[in-house]
């Protein structure tokens, strides 16, 4: 299986257009909204979560690009892991692909359903619970109950972590880049992965204090000093966090917090990042 990270940034990405925080004034390298492309075989390409950023994102991928038909796409489907808009907005970006599978927890397709009629008038889009993929194996676990702040629906789940694995070599990618906690059943289901993908968005649970913004907890996210301790437990899978807030400091690779998550048994990987599972 072929994992590649479009983007690793949290809402907004960083910089963030209306933060002027010393992060986004430190001339960091940028990292776009959090996006990831999986591929059984190297030629079709499934989109885990649909940012913003997707044009970019596709453009500035060489396996994503259009080709070699003059509107041949090698991106299939997209799969979400809910509603919040920085992971499902660049569905409306998509609308000129002649229609996509879509999966996500039915919530999820619920809420999202303004702009799914808008989508729909391009013709081709089918909206799934989610399942299996070309020889990819895929399961989902509820790990939160956050409903986005735009959507009415009351009942979910909201939030799911993927699991994917591949059918031939056996590789497992975990894709949870949003936990309010550490939830039950989340040890098994991370048990034997390859590569998990967490949830980084916050570094401590205090973080937003600085620019004014909510505990992050009631956000929606567990803090990484949180996770890493679970991490410190768990020494089996290949550990990376994304969705990276830009307050977060573990972006700037001088930074203590930065070497605490490699201490801790994490990597903290750029943009365009590529495994092979």
């Amino acid at each position: 299986m072929k994992v590649i990270l479009l983007g690793t940034a949290a809402g907004g990405g960083c910089p963030q257009w209306n933060c002027a925080c010393p992060l986004c004034k430190a001339g960091l390298p940028p990292r776009t909204q959090d996006c990831v492309a999986v591929s059984a075989d190297g030629a079709g390409w499934y989109l885990l979560n649909c940012s913003p950023d997707i044009r970019a994102q596709i453009l500035s991928t060489p396996a994503l690009r259009a080709g070699p038909g003059p509107r041949e796409i090698p991106v299939r489907g997209v799969l979400l892991t809910d509603a919040e808009l920085d992971h499902s907005l660049g569905l409306l970006m998509l609308r000129e692909s002649g229609g996509l599978p879509v999966w996500a927890p039915d919530a999820v397709l619920q809420a999202i359903s303004p702009f799914r009629q808008i989508i729909d008038g391009y013709g081709g889009w089918d909206w799934r619970s989610p399942g299996d993929l070309p020889g990819l194996r895929v399961t989902f676990l509820p790990v939160s109950d956050k409903r986005p702040k735009y959507a009415s629906v009351q009942d979910g789940p909201w939030v799911v972590a993927y699991r994917i694995e591949d059918l031939s070599t056996g590789g497992v990618l975990v894709y949870a880049p949003c936990l309010k906690s550490w939830p039950p059943g989340f040890d098994s289901f991370v048990e034997g992965a390859s590569l998990v993908l967490l949830d980084g968005t916050f570094y401590a649970p205090d973080e937003m204090a600085g620019v004014g913004g909510p505990d992050q907890l009631a956000m929606g996210h567990l803090p990484i000093t949180a996770s890493l301790a679970h991490i410190a437990e768990r020494p089996g899978p290949r550990w990376a966090f994304t969705h990276l807030n830009n307050t977060n400091p573990v972006l700037d690779p001088a930074s203590a917090e930065h070497a605490a998550v490699l201490a801790g048994g994490a990597s903290l990987p750029p943009d365009g990042t590529e495994f092979s599972l």
